[in-house]
């Protein structure tokens, strides 16, 4: 009996998730900021999704136990990976396995907007700066 109402919570569980549809058109920083704003889309405890707001620079960081991945919406710059530099802009799609060192550089005069994909789920925790 205990099992079949466990089964039975654990069913109402998962299925109370609801989907998540939004306009990205519709969202916007909520004030005025110096270089970077962040605001959560949704996510559960396999990810979590963001948008990103970058004026000028993203320091150099890894994540040890997730794995990120970006969509740039607007802006263009110089993306680093390790040793490695490339030229981002609207439209690309990057992957940052764990453990990658990475930070951006915004060379377009408006801000880079991007949606950043996070898994497992990433709650400020997981980040390691280079001096």
């Amino acid at each position: 009996m205990k099992f079949l109402l466990l089964l039975t919570l654990m069913a109402i569980c998962y299925l109370g998730r609801t989907q998540s549809i939004q306009s990205i058109d519709s969202i916007h920083p909520d004030e005025a900021f110096d270089n970077i704003y962040i605001h959560k889309i949704d996510g559960d405890e396999l990810t979590t999704r963001f948008i990103i707001w970058v004026k000028d620079t993203v320091r150099t960081h890894k994540h040890k136990n997730h794995s990120e991945t970006i969509y740039i919406l607007d802006g263009e710059g110089k993306f680093y990976f390790d040793d490695s530099i490339v030229t981002v802009k609207k439209g690309d799609l990057i992957f940052i396995p764990q453990q990658t060192w990475h930070s951006v550089k915004v060379t377009s005069k408006n801000p880079m907007t991007v949606i950043s994909n996070q898994s497992p789920a990433f709650y400020g925790e997981d980040r390691t700066f280079r001096d």
